[in-house]
């Protein structure tokens, strides 16, 4: 895609809004663009060989971070960030280096994760009478009866004002996107992803350059945790932990195309239209069924389109010109 039709897009996308779109399709975007930051944080690991399952491990330690440090120490969810991302950086160090110091790789390092993810969600259960448990718990309420929003609770009763914080948290975790795919950190981890021991042999700290993008990939992802809290104003341990959440993130990424910058964009919009269609047309009626679904196209997109939506469209329209 252009720079110039890219530009044009965003244009459209900013004062789309303003047009009077109406509530519930401006919820759409600002969760399409949500998730669209979080599969984008997601794929900065799984595009260069390092597929994690366990991301909704810092999902969650941003969301209930932000959330029990407001509600049990005041402390204003812009400072709770910073905790959350400190932590999250610390539960990356902790299980990334010694994965890739001892190489574990391929499907072991993805069961880790795994692991991880049930772990924290596992935690958070059962620390129930701090975090609420199994019930889930909201932030105190930072506004005042009658006012629009505070920004020191981070709390805004204007969708309007939520859209443009998370249109430029996503164009953030784009540029981000972009610096990786320009750095020489990303042909580093394409030599790592193909050989490990020729990488090292000519000079690739093999450990260090997986570390940098596993700990700036947990870090966001924490950073959508946060967004996502407090955008809901409620978490609960299956919504933004353990394994579900975890695998919703490669779905969207893979759905969408997560070798193209964009891809896990479309990914989030596909997933959150899918899954928006299926609340109308079936509800709750049927339990699981979500989830079997999503399972089968995975499947599906894993054999036969890769390459992702956006992907085997660009791939298709490249084709067509030559």
């Amino acid at each position: 895609m252009g720079r110039s039709v890219f530009l044009v897009l965003l244009a459209l996308l900013a004062i789309a809004p303003l047009a009077g779109v109406g509530v519930y399709p401006l919820h759409l975007m600002i969760m399409a663009l949500l998730w669209g930051f979080i599969y984008t944080s997601w794929a900065l690991m799984g595009r260069l060989g390092m597929v994690s399952l366990g991301h909704g491990a810092f999902f969650g330690i941003g969301a209930y971070t932000v959330v029990m440090l407001w509600n049990h120490f005041g402390l204003p969810p812009l400072a709770g960030a910073v905790v959350a991302v400190v932590v999250a950086l610390a539960v990356a160090f902790v299980i990334g280096y010694p994965c890739f110091r001892f190489k574990i790789v391929g499907h072991y390092f993805a069961l880790v994760t795994l692991a991880l993810a049930e772990v924290v969600r596992l935690i958070i259960v059962a620390l129930r009478d701090t975090t609420g448990g199994s019930l889930g718990v909201t932030p105190k309420p930072g506004v005042a009866e009658g006012a629009s929003g505070s920004l020191y609770a981070l709390q805004f009763s204007d969708k309007l004002v939520w859209f443009y914080v998370v249109l430029l948290c996503w164009l953030f975790a784009l540029y981000v996107w972009h610096r990786v795919d320009r750095s020489m950190s990303r042909l580093a981890l394409q030599a790592i992803s193909e050989e490990e021991d020729a990488a090292a042999s000519i000079g690739i700290n093999v450990s260090q350059t997986k570390l940098r993008i596993a700990m700036l990939s947990a870090v966001m992802t924490a950073i959508g945790g946060v967004l996502y809290a407090q955008y809901q104003l409620y978490v609960n341990p299956e919504t933004v932990s353990g394994i579900g959440i975890s695998l919703q993130m490669v779905f969207g990424a893979i759905a969408g195309g997560m070798f193209v910058m964009l891809g896990p964009t479309a990914g989030a919009v596909f997933l959150l239209l899918l899954s928006e269609g299926l609340r109308i047309l079936i509800g709750n009626q049927i339990h699981g069924l979500d989830l079997l679904i999503y399972g089968a196209l995975l499947i599906f997109f894993i054999i036969y389109m890769p390459k992702g939506i956006l992907g085997e469209w660009l791939d298709r329209r490249a084709r067509r010109r030559a």
